[in-house]
C-alpha cells in the first residue's frame, strides 16, 4: 500500500451543527460510536465513554485501557466539575529501588537504550534519569474505573451498554485510517514480547492504511469489563496479569497497588480571559500552565495585536515560556507537595514584568522528561441536547506506552511514570503511591451564561499551548469553531526553539526571527489534533481538524 502523505493539511471544512448531539474526536469510527449511543438514549457522558472505548480499539496507537482518563464537564443542571482517574507509582517504587534496578539489570539496555541518555552502569546510578519505557515507567492505570465512574455518576446507560461498539470493532475488525496506520509502525520495534506482538501486529508488521484489523484479546478484556465491571481490571484476572507482566520485567507493581485505586471527582481551576471563563484540571495535571500563560498574555495585551502579526505570536510564546518554566518546576501530586498559585493574577503580573519586545533566552523549559515532549494522545468532546458538555481525554502517554502488554489481555500498559524525577530534591520526585506530573488536560470554556464549549488539543507539551491558541482565536478574534481549529499553530519547545507550521501566513517566520526567536518549521503532526463541542443557548456545534484523522459527527 502507498505510504500516506501526513504533511498535507488544507481544510475546507465547515463547523458541524446538529439538533440533538455532537461528538468530535480524532477517528471517524469512534465518533460514530458516540453518536450511536446518543441515538440509543444515552447522554453526553455515555457517548464520551463509548467514544473513548472505541478509540482504544480503532486508535490503539494513542490510547488504551492501560492508561489514564480525565474529564471536564458542565451538566444540564449547571454543575461544573472534573474527574481525575490516574493511578500512582507502585508501593515499592522508590528512587533508590528504581536506581538500583536500572543500574543492575543486565538487560536494561532493552528498556533504557543509550540514545535516550540513560546510564546503565551499576556504578553510575546517581546519573540515571527516570526510564521512559519499560516496567518502571508503568503506573496504576485509571481508565476502566474512570469509565465506570463516569457512567454511574453522570450517564443514563450502563457501562456494558456503552462498551458494545468498542467490543464489536475489536472482535469483528475495522479498516485502519491513514495517520493511525503510520503511527502503528512504531509497534514493530517497540514490542519485543510475544504476547505484545501477537496482540497488536499481523505477522510481525503493522497494518496498512485501509487494511482490516481486529484486536480479539483486547475485545475479550472489554467484554469481561462489560459483564463483570471495572473491578476485573483491579482485583480480578486482568489485575493479576498486569502485575505479573510488570514484575516479570523487573518492576514493582502488585495487585494490591491496583485494588486500592479509585477515581476522583473534584473542582476544576479557572481564570477569566477576555470575559470568558476557562476551566482546567488542577495539579497533578498541567492545566495551571495554560491558565498562567493566558493570564500573562492578558497582562501583555497579546490578543490586542492583529491575528497574523509577529507581535501576537511573540507575546503569547513568551508567556508560554514562563508558564512552562513554572509548571515544570512546581506541578506535581498536591498530596505530596504544595503547588504555588500559578493561575493567580498577581503571579501573572510579576512574571509579565520581565517580558519585552525580543525573545528571552534565559528561561529554562524545565521539562520533566524530554522524551515526552511529542507524546501523543486522544481527546473527544461531546455536547448533547439536554445541555451536557464534556471534554474527555484518555491516554497511555507515548503511543503504545511502556512497551509491555499484560499477558493475554491485549492491554498495553502506559509509561506515565516517565514523568517522575529521580532527583530526590525535585517536587515531582518518584515516591510510592504518588501520581506523576500529568500532561493530559481536557478543557472547558464559559463564553456566556448559556454558552459553553468543551475543547482540547492533543500531544504532550503541545496541549496547554494549543489551549491558549484556541481560546485566543475564539475570544480575541471571534472565529467560528472550525476556523479556530484550522489556524496554523506554533509551539515553544524544550530546546528553546519556536516551532511553526509551514503554512503560516506570509513572512511571519522571518519577522519572529528578527525578534530573536529561533524559528523552526515542523510537520503538522507535531502541533496536535484538536476538538471542540459547543452548546450556545441550545444550538449545538462541533469541529475537529485533520492533523490526525479527526471528524465531528452530529445527531
Amino acid at each position: 500500500m502507498p505510504k500516506p502523505d501526513l504533511d498535507r493539511f488544507t481544510s475546507r471544512r465547515s463547523t458541524v451543527y446538529a439538533p440533538n448531539g455532537i461528538v468530535a474526536t480524532s477517528q471517524p469510527l469512534a465518533a460514530q460510536a458516540g453518536v450511536s449511543i446518543l441515538e440509543r438514549g444515552g447522554n453526553a457522558f455515555d457517548a464520551a465513554v463509548a467514544t473513548a472505548a472505541a478509540l482504544n480499539v480503532v486508535e490503539p496507537t494513542s490510547t488504551g485501557l492501560g492508561g489514564d482518563v480525565f474529564a471536564l464537564y458542565r451538566t444540564a443542571d449547571g454543575e461544573v466539575g472534573a474527574m481525575r482517574s490516574c493511578g500512582g507509582a507502585p508501593s515499592e517504587a522508590t528512587v533508590e529501588n528504581v536506581r538500583s534496578s536500572v543500574g543492575a539489570r543486565p538487560d536494561s539496555s532493552k528498556w533504557y537504550p543509550s540514545n535516550r541518555g540513560y546510564a546503565v552502569d551499576e556504578d553510575a546510578t546517581d546519573d540515571l534519569e527516570m526510564p521512559f519505557l519499560g516496567p518502571h515507567a508503568v503506573t496504576v492505570p485509571g481508565t476502566a474505573r474512570g469509565w465506570e465512574a463516569t457512567v454511574r455518576r453522570l450517564g443514563h446507560l450502563s457501562l456494558g451498554d456503552v462498551l458494545q461498539p468498542a467490543i464489536e470493532y475489536a472482535t469483528d475488525g475495522y479498516p485502519v485510517s491513514e495517520v493511525i496506520a503510520s503511527h502503528w509502525t512504531g509497534a514493530e520495534t517497540l514490542f519485543e514480547t510475544d504476547n505484545a506482538r501477537e496482540a497488536y501486529l499481523k505477522d510481525g508488521r503493522a497494518p496498512g492504511a485501509g487494511e482490516t484489523m481486529a484486536l480479539p484479546r483486547l475485545g475479550e478484556s472489554l467484554r469481561k469489563i462489560s459483564e463483570e465491571g471495572a473491578d476485573v481490571v483491579y482485583e480480578g484476572d486482568i489485575a493479576e496479569q498486569i502485575a505479573e507482566e510488570v514484575r516479570s520485567h523487573g518492576g514493582f507493581m502488585t495487585v494490591d497497588d491496583l485494588a486500592t485505586f479509585e477515581p476522583e471527582f473534584l473542582d476544576p481551576v479557572s481564570t477569566i480571559y477576555g470575559g470568558a471563563e476557562i476551566f482546567e484540571l488542577p495539579p497533578n495535571n498541567q492545566g495551571l500552565i495554560a491558565l498562567e500563560a493566558l493570564n500573562i498574555a492578558d497582562e501583555l495585551g497579546a490578543g490586542d495585536h492583529p491575528v497574523d502579526s509577529p507581535e501576537r505570536i511573540h507575546y503569547f510564546a513568551e508567556a508560554m515560556k514562563l508558564a512552562f518554566h513554572d509548571g515544570h518546576r512546581y506541578i506535581t501530586d498536591p498530596e505530596y507537595e504544595e503547588v504555588p498559585p500559578l493561575a493567580s493574577e498577581e503571579w501573572a503580573r510579576d512574571r509579565a514584568a520581565g517580558v519585552d519586545e525580543t525573545a528571552n533566552h534565559d528561561v529554562s523549559f524545565g521539562v520533566p522528561n524530554a522524551n515526552a515532549e511529542d507524546a501523543d494522545t486522544v481527546l473527544l468532546c461531546v455536547a448533547d441536547g439536554e445541555g451536557n458538555v464534556v471534554s474527555y481525554i484518555n491516554s497511555r502517554f507515548a503511543g503504545f506506552g511502556s512497551g509491555l502488554v499484560a499477558g493475554d489481555t491485549g492491554i498495553a500498559l502506559q509509561n506515565r511514570g516517565a514523568s517522575f524525577s529521580l532527583d530526590p530534591d525535585h517536587p515531582n520526585r518518584l515516591e510510592p503511591g504518588k501520581r506523576p506530573f500529568h500532561t493530559l488536560i481536557p478543557a472547558l470554556a464559559r463564553f456566556d451564561a448559556d454558552d459553553w464549549a468543551a475543547f482540547g488539543v492533543m500531544g504532550g507539551y503541545m496541549q496547554p499551548q494549543g489551549h491558549v491558541q484556541l481560546v485566543s482565536n475564539v475570544v480575541d478574534y471571534d472565529m467560528p469553531l472550525q476556523a479556530a481549529l484550522d489556524r496554523p499553530r506554533w509551539r515553544y519547545r524544550e530546546d528553546g526553539t519556536l516551532g511553526v507550521e509551514g503554512r503560516m501566513a506570509g513572512n511571519l517566520s522571518t519577522k519572529l526571527a528578527r525578534k530573536g526567536h529561533d524559528v523552526r518549521v515542523l510537520p503538522p503532526s507535531l502541533f496536535g489534533g484538536a476538538q471542540m463541542a459547543r452548546n450556545d443557548g441550545g444550538v449545538l456545534s462541533g469541529a475537529t481538524e485533520p492533523r490526525k484523522d479527526g471528524t465531528a459527527a452530529g445527531y
